[in-house]
């Protein structure tokens, strides 16, 4: 019985230790934006499928879409959905899947103020380098009995390729014909005032030491950091704060989803939708370089959909309905 016993217990030692030197590693790179919810998400299904370890660089969309299209990763991550050059340049044929939605916030660092109203043209003109004083009548006329003081604005900006600017960039081309005659959109534009920071933990933590200072980030980073950040002036001519429900509006507006699931919600029409939204997408090698780990991605995939509810509780919202039915089909005919 004894020995049978010891065969036994060597048997699982020695299947276990089989199982640990086959475990599959998934390796993904990109967004800082859906880095909160994607490394819950990582982890949990992990968690639930012993040997499968999913390995996520928070290093900028521009990255991940480097990465991604030069066939190092499994997987990419993108705020900012890839071009049509991009693409083309691609060696493998790229999927872009939408997984959850986010705000972009404009955070501040202002002594003794925490409500401040940000109008459209304000902000670009600030990120223009034309507004330069925090008491500049423009901002005082939008925030009356606001103690304004005078002292100059300190521009930050994000200073890799990143999926937030060009969220940020697209809505300040959509309400500024300076803006988009000027810079314009794009993960990494030739910015006419301020100084770069990596990432969105970059961005936070710069404007969080900086008094007087400006920037603009993913909501949760804006959240965890306690950084104050500036009602928007939606395309309806409400003031709004960032808030799931005015993203979930912002998706609302968005009739028909395309195929390639590459579009812009960023001021969206509606009262209540929050002006500066957006998807992010995962990018999706199709087929997958690796036919074992591509199946476990679209596993995840499969499983990631099951799981949208719990986007709310780090200030994500969940996808749409009928969007989550047509990344459904979609997942089914990746390879």
């Amino acid at each position: 019985m004894n020995v049978r016993k010891t065969i036994w217990l060597l048997a699982v030692v020695m299947g276990t230790t089989v199982c640990a030197s086959h475990a599959q590693k998934l390796n993904g790179a990109g967004a800082t934006f859906p880095y909160p919810i994607y490394s819950k998400w990582f982890s949990e299904y992990s968690a639930a499928h012993p040997g499968v370890q999913i390995n996520y660089q928070s290093i900028g969309s521009g990255g991940g879409i480097r990465q991604v299209t030069a066939g190092t990763v499994d997987f990419g991550a993108s705020d900012g959905p890839m071009t049509d050059e991009q693409l083309g340049a691609s060696k493998v044929k790229i999927q872009h899947i939408p997984t959850v939605l986010g705000a972009v916030v404009p955070i501040f660092n202002l002594n003794g103020i925490s409500d401040l109203r940000i109008g459209p043209g304000v902000l670009a003109d600030i990120y223009l380098g034309k507004i330069t004083k925090w008491d500049d009548a423009r901002i005082a006329k939008d925030n009356p009995g606001v103690k304004l003081p005078s002292v100059d604005i300190f521009v930050v900006h994000r200073s890799d390729g990143s999926g937030t600017t060009y969220i940020f960039t697209d809505y300040l081309s959509k309400v500024s014909k300076d803006w988009a005659g000027g810079p314009g959109k794009g993960a990494a534009p030739s910015w006419p005032k301020g100084i770069g920071a990596k990432g969105n933990e970059g961005v936070a933590g710069f404007v969080r030491q900086s008094p007087g200072a400006i920037g603009y980030v993913e909501l949760i980073y804006a959240l965890q950091n306690k950084i104050p950040f500036g009602y928007v002036q939606s395309a309806g001519g409400a003031w709004l704060k960032a808030s799931i429900e005015g993203v979930s509006e912002a998706a609302a507006s968005l009739k028909n989803m395309p195929a390639d699931y590459r579009v812009s919600i960023t001021n969206a029409p509606g009262k209540n939708a929050y002006p500066i939204s957006s998807f992010t997408w995962l990018l999706i090698p199709n087929p997958a370089k690796d036919p074992s780990n591509g199946k476990v991605l679209i596993d995840f995939l499969k499983w990631m959909l099951q799981h949208e509810n719990e986007a709310s509780a780090l200030y994500y919202a969940p996808l749409p309905a009928a969007v989550a039915q047509q990344v459904s089909a979609t997942i089914n005919t990746l390879k």
